[in-house]
């Protein structure tokens, strides 16, 4: 495995959805020379841009972004595969002599990159066949599957998390054995500064429904039309991103598209509680006030 021989750490600009992460990133990367890393998983995706607060390329201050638009909406966001991926682009920036600065608010995808995260072997042919069954049995019987051979494993995964309880059942398949998922602190990787975010949560939900406000505004609807003919059904990971699964559940007749957006915001509320409590277990990151932090805050916390 490569280690990562920089004495100069990389920054980590992390917290719920709609805190105000992309600024203070961009602010950040202008203030010390540093190129930025996308840690959003749904933001991996092409063409999945409205709907993800995809930050656009003339917004972007001159400043290289990389890990956006590597994924067609009929892949899997993998986190194994990130890792990999990351951890190059982040040698690469460094041996041009620029810092790196790390922005999102997924989790795992975070501690992925980071720390010594080790993933069981997979089986493409197994997960695709998985993937076939979720859609032919529904999720509640994958998951009954997963439970019945492994109780504890089962609780450490999301029921509704279709991509974790596919990927459960894949390990178990290719291995014999229940995927061993840690909640502790792994051995560093990557040297980091992990600065959290926070806002008082009436000021984040109503940051939260400004945002899925905006995303109408802005022709989600029609994005979203758009990606269903470039296979959006068929993704396991990315027909399930925040406003997406409103807004297909609401073609579906589910409910009328005039739900969708209030739909979308108790969605994405519930979403940031659980960010909040997944960035709750590590005690690294350095928890700061979003309205008052500035770059050259960030700065000082790692000096």
């Amino acid at each position: 495995m490569s280690q990562n021989t920089s004495e100069q750490p990389v920054f980590v600009i992390l917290g719920p959805t709609a805190v105000g992460k992309t600024e203070l990133s961009l602010d950040l990367a202008e203030l010390i020379d540093a190129e930025i890393i996308n840690a959003d998983s749904m933001q991996l995706y092409r063409g999945m841009d409205i709907g993800t607060a995809k930050l656009p390329m003339p917004q972007r201050r001159g400043i290289a972004h990389y890990m956006l638009d590597i994924l067609d909406v009929t892949e899997l966001a993998n986190v194994s595969d990130y890792q990999i991926r990351g951890r190059q682009v982040i040698n690469e920036i460094q041996a041009r002599g620029k810092r790196v600065v790390v922005v999102g608010g997924s989790g795992l995808f975070i501690q992925a990159l980071l720390e010594d995260m080790q993933f069981p072997p997979g089986d493409p042919l197994v997960r695709t066949r998985l993937e076939q069954e979720t859609e032919e049995l529904g999720l509640a019987a994958m998951y009954a599957k997963l439970m019945e051979f492994d109780s504890q494993a089962g609780a450490r995964v999301n029921p509704a998390n279709a991509r974790r309880v596919i990927r459960a059942l894949e390990v178990i398949e290719v291995t014999g054995q229940a995927p061993v998922t840690s909640l502790v602190a792994l051995p560093i990787v990557v040297p980091s500064i992990r600065v959290g975010l926070r806002r008082p949560r009436p000021e984040l939900d109503e940051r939260i429904t400004l945002r899925v406000s905006q995303m109408w505004g802005q022709g989600f609807e029609a994005e979203v039309q758009g990606l269903i003919a470039a296979g959006l059904r068929e993704g396991v990971t990315a027909r399930k991103a925040l406003g997406y699964a409103q807004i297909l559940a609401a073609l579906d007749g589910q409910y009328p598209m005039s739900d969708a957006p209030e739909r979308t915001v108790i969605a994405t509320r519930q979403f940031a509680r659980r960010q909040d409590s997944w960035f709750g277990r590590d005690a690294s990151i350095i928890w700061r006030d979003a309205n008052t932090l500035s770059a050259q805050d960030v700065v000082a916390l790692g000096s």
